[in-house]
């Protein structure tokens, strides 16, 4: 794995530094430096500083999943229109349209994709670092003596620490792994599994419109959704717990964000959209207000497209300048003028 850990360097030097300076933190108000929470809490500390960093991502992921719903009614016109034409022409013109509706629309495909692929060099990184804790605390890396500020006392500290039992570095699949071990890594394997399910449940099925469900795209989707859970049970074994906590906190993350996001800016035509103006007609009742005045009062996400269609709405005004007003020559229309 000498080629990933050369790779990933950098990466990983940048997760040890915030797990390190996490656990000095959580050592200076009390924990115990050697304690496995004081670790797990490090992890836990390095998914809140990523996901912050990856919030503006997040919400072009949102915006982007839901256009790429929304265009679902038009793409299936556009594959009506070119089916059974298979020259190169008509596939680089639908191609083309295609292009065009995701434009008009303010999404794309890949846009959708952008936090879990922006996740997944980290994710690599902090499993790199858990399955070389073991060589370096007994220094044997091969690469340094220290992974960044994680030197080889830490490593030995952090290899020391357990949770129930089970250190942050074993796998369900190592050969001397306990019973402790099994089963904190089937529980955090259940709740990797099942947060990942709720989460894409949520984003599909409660912030779309029914007329986007129903397309081949819309079903591929929920197949997909029942189909990854059952996907990271069987890889999930091959983890260290460490990983499988980062994992595990990182989608109840993602849950707890994406649930405010749908609350408050839903797709319309959405249940999400319903409920949310079923509480804003209670919420403009116990005000004395109308629905209509309470529309201003909640921030709603704006996408590409309608962003784009309000600047062209809003035309900038010419203002003269004085000095480049006509002079008055002092004709006939000009003493009028003067007169009134």
């Amino acid at each position: 794995m000498d080629f990933f850990d050369t790779v990933l360097w950098p990466l990983m030097i940048a997760v040890a530094w915030i797990m390190v300076r996490a656990h000095d933190v959580l050592t200076f108000i009390g924990l115990d430096p050697a304690g496995g929470w004081t670790w797990l809490l490090s992890i836990v500390a390095l998914v809140v500083v990523i996901r912050i960093l990856l919030i503006p991502l997040f919400v072009r992921q949102i915006k982007a999943s839901r256009g790429m719903q929304m265009v679902q009614p038009e793409i299936q016109k556009l594959q009506k229109k070119y089916k059974g034409k298979t020259d190169p022409a008509s596939r680089q013109a639908m191609q083309q349209e295609m292009m065009a509706i995701y434009r008009e629309a303010g999404t794309s495909p890949f846009a959708s994709c952008l936090p879990i692929l922006a996740q997944m060099p980290i994710f690599f990184s902090l499993y790199r670092v858990l399955i070389s804790l073991s060589t370096l605390a007994t220094g044997n890396y091969e690469r340094s003596d220290s992974i960044g500020p994680l030197t080889q006392a830490l490593a030995q500290q952090a290899e020391a620490s357990e949770i129930f039992g089970a250190s942050l570095s074993s796998t369900f699949m190592d050969d001397g792994a306990t019973w402790s071990v099994r089963v904190v890594t089937a529980v955090l394997i259940l709740l990797m599994s099942a947060t990942t399910l709720f989460t894409q449940r949520q984003l599909t099925m409660k912030n779309m419109p029914a007329s986007a469900l129903d397309n081949p795209m819309a079903r591929q989707q929920r197949m997909l959704m029942y189909i990854f859970p059952l996907i990271f049970i069987f890889v999930g074994v091959n983890f260290p717990i460490g990983v499988l906590i980062y994992w595990s906190t990182s989608n109840l993350w993602t849950m707890g964000q994406q649930f405010f996001v749908i609350r408050n800016s839903p797709a319309p035509g959405s249940e999400a959209e319903k409920k949310y103006l079923e509480r804003k007609a209670k919420r403009a009742k116990r005000r004395g207000r109308s629905l209509e005045d309470a529309e201003d009062d909640v921030p709603q996400i704006e996408t590409e497209a309608e962003a784009q269609e309000r600047r062209q709405r809003q035309q900038p005004k010419r203002n003269t300048p004085r000095s480049k007003r006509k002079p008055n020559t002092g004709g006939p229309e000009s003493a009028e003028t003067n007169e009134n």
